[in-house]
Order: C-alpha cells, then structure tokens, then sequence
C-alpha cells in the first residue's frame, strides 16, 4: 500500500510509516536546537520598552522586532523544508546556526531600531532550522506513534528555554543594558554550532530531486489538497496564535498598564512554559492509552477554557498580575497536550514530505502568531480585554479546526 492509496481523511496506519533503521539524533542536542529559536523570541520581549526609549523609537515599533522576528521564521521554514528533503537535514542546520550567530551579533551591535529589527530577522531564519529540521529528524527516526511521543518529550524539555528566556532577558537588561540579552544568544549559538557539526548524525534516508521554486510551490500545494492535513495544521497554527495574542499585549499590560517591572512580568512569565510543559508530559504519558484524537480534544477544551478566562476576568476583577497569567497558564496547559499530537498526524500525512510538511507547519504557526502580535498591539490599550479577545479567537479557531478532523474520520 503506498502513501496515495491511503484515504485522504485520515492519518495513515502506523504500520506504513515505519522508517528504515537510522541512527538516533541525540535527545539533547534535538532540544537544544529546537528550543533556541523560542528562546530567541522571549529573550527580548521584557526589554521592549527599554529598548523603545533607549533607541527613541515607539513601543509599536519595537514591536516590530518581535513580529517580523516571526515573519522571519515562517518564510524561512518554507525553504528549509523542501531543501532538507533534498540536501538532508544537517547541512541545512549548520548553515542555519550560523546565520543565527551572524544575526545575533547584529542585533547586540544595532545603531538604531531599524537595524536591531533587521538582525532580528536574521536571527529568525537561521534560528528556526532547529525547530523545522528536529521535527524532521524525529518523524525520520521513529514510526508515527513514537514520534508524537518523543515530540511531546523535546517540547517538554525545550520549555525551560522560554521559561528562563524572559527573566535572565530582564536581569540582563536591568544590569547591562538591552543588548546584554542578545550577546547572551551568541554565547549560547556557537557551542551548539560546533556540537551539532560534531555530534549530530545525519537522519535522511532518502534524498528526495531538488524541486525548484515550481516543485517547492507544488509540494505544498499537494498538502493542503489533503484535508486531513489542513486541519491538522490549523490546529497547531491557531493554537500557537494564543501564545503570540499573549505575548503581543501582556508586556504593555503588565509593564505600562498595572506599573509592574519587567523582572515581576518575567517571573510571572515562567508559569506559562511550566503549564505547558506539564501538558506536553501528560501528552507523552498518556497519548498511548487515550489514543491521539481524545488528546487533542482534552486540550482543545482546555484552551478555550482559558480563552474565556482571559476575557472575563478583566471584565469581573480589578487588574492584578496573577489574573493576567493564570488565563495563559490554562491555555498552555491545554496547548500542550494537544500540540505534539497535531504535529505528529500533520507530518505523518505524507511521509516522503514529512520535512516540506514540517517547514509548513512551522510557517503556519509563526504566520498565525505575527498576526496575532499586530492584532494586539493594534488594539491593546493597557487593560488586557483586548489580548484576552485574541486569545479566545485563537482557541475557537483551534476547536473549529479539530472538529474538522474528527468530521474527515466521521
């Protein structure tokens, strides 16, 4: 039975997507690199107004160093995709880490706001080989059923980077000054350059013909032909969105609106990483038994729940930091147990595409996230309705993308 003969509504059976016998990346160095781009991200994020001032720029501005930072990484993943499934997946990860290093020393040596966005971009794409190619290598390297498992185990695990990102972020800014934070990022960049071009194996079994930008551009437009694919991607693009709502709004709220300090608004901001890295261990724990649709809609009902608490609570209690992160706790922890799932039926799809798959997936979700930080800042006064608005619009969008799924399987 081949890839095509499958129906396309739903995933095909495990038995069929048993790679060939490959050498195991390293679990480490799989989060080390999937967890530098998030990292990335929220390292800066505490800093957004200090660097605004500091540069004479506006808060929107600075802002942007967050959103095209996004954008960066969802055009990049569409390349690094397709091109991995021809070149492999190592070469593309080392030639994104340097990148990566390069963009780094730019940010922390930027003369003005425009250059600090423009190095932040250059981080983005080469920081998001990491998160692109791991997912890859781990959809090479184990059949369907341990790969959502072993997503599930490097997402939680890579939730300590974003967890510790905003408030070593914040300490360095507070003592050093902004481009502390983006030093801190070449610092950890060129250590894992040099162990993933000495430890790393290379997973691809099977190089696939350089498509060209008419192959590329057909590759994944038989994706989302499949509609078992797009709703598996639009489940994890529009749950992705709720972090990035968060995230756009809640330095404003917290900062500038409730007068707390950055390092109170990075603390605050661990809860959220530890409530969906305790989702994503459940998902690893339990996937097994509950089956991967239950799972998914275990933490789908979760999220919206905490859509709804984002948009209540400013309306039913005065404003208080605890109020504006348990929301996002919720959702992360109802995020987490169902993102690994979403992901591993999504590149499961089709196999012989898994990293074109993965480099769209990864697209989606920063693309759905960008949106979501312009969104916010667009319409966020201080108050926190507004980011609580689209965070519940990102939760339902999730459910109406599940329900698709289960409708393909009905």
């Amino acid at each position: 039975m081949s890839p095509r003969d499958i129906p396309e509504g739903d995933p095909p059976p495990a038995a069929t997507l048993s790679p060939p016998a490959r050498l195991k990346p390293s679990m480490l160095l799989l989060v080390a690199m999937t967890g530098i781009g998030p990292f990335t991200m929220q390292i800066l994020i505490p800093s957004l107004p200090a660097l605004a001032e500091a540069l004479s720029s506006s808060y929107g501005t600075a802002q942007l160093t967050l959103t095209l930072y996004l954008a960066g990484v969802a055009v990049a993943q569409l390349i690094y995709g397709p091109l991995s499934d021809r070149y492999g997946r190592k070469p593309l990860l080392l030639g994104g880490l340097v990148l990566y290093c390069l963009g780094s020393l730019g940010a922390a040596l930027a003369p003005s706001i425009h250059g600090l966005i423009l190095a932040r971009v250059v981080q983005a794409v080469g920081g998001c080989a990491g998160l692109v190619l791991g997912r890859a290598m781990i959809r090479d390297a184990y059949p369907r059923e341990e790969a959502a498992s072993r997503l599930g185990i490097v997402s939680t695990a890579m939730a300590v980077a974003p967890m510790i990102a905003p408030l070593l972020g914040s300490l360095l800014e507070t003592e050093f000054g902004w481009r502390a934070p983006m030093l801190a990022c070449l610092v950890f960049g060129l250590p894992l350059l040099a162990a993933i071009r000495l430890r790393l194996p290379e997973t691809l079994a099977e190089p696939a013909p350089l498509p060209g930008l008419a192959g590329m551009l057909g590759a994944y437009a038989s994706l989302l032909r499949l509609p078992a694919f797009r709703a598996y991607c639009g489940i994890t693009a529009f749950a992705t969105g709720m972090f990035f709502a968060f995230a756009g709004g809640a330095p404003l709220v917290v900062i500038k609106g409730l007068g707390y300090s950055s390092t109170a608004y990075a603390v605050a901001m661990m809860t959220t990483p530890f409530a969906w890295s305790s989702g994503t261990f459940i998902a690893a724990r339990l996937t097994g038994r509950v089956g991967m649709a239950r799972m998914m809609a275990l933490g789908t009902g979760v999220m919206v729940t905490g859509g709804l608490l984002a948009v209540l609570l400013p309306l039913l209690v005065p404003g208080h930091i605890a109020l504006m992160f348990l929301p996002m706790a919720v959702s992360a922890f109802g995020n987490g147990m169902t993102q690994p799932n979403a992901i591993a039926c999504a590149i499961s799809v089709r196999p012989n595409l898994a990293g074109t798959a993965s480099g769209f997936i990864g697209a989606a979700q920063m693309g759905c996230g960008a949106l979501m930080t312009v969104l916010c800042g667009m319409t966020e006064t201080g108050w926190g309705l507004a980011t609580g608005f689209w965070m519940l619009v990102s939760a339902l969008a999730t459910l109406w993308a599940l329900l698709a799924s289960r409708r393909l399987k009905a």
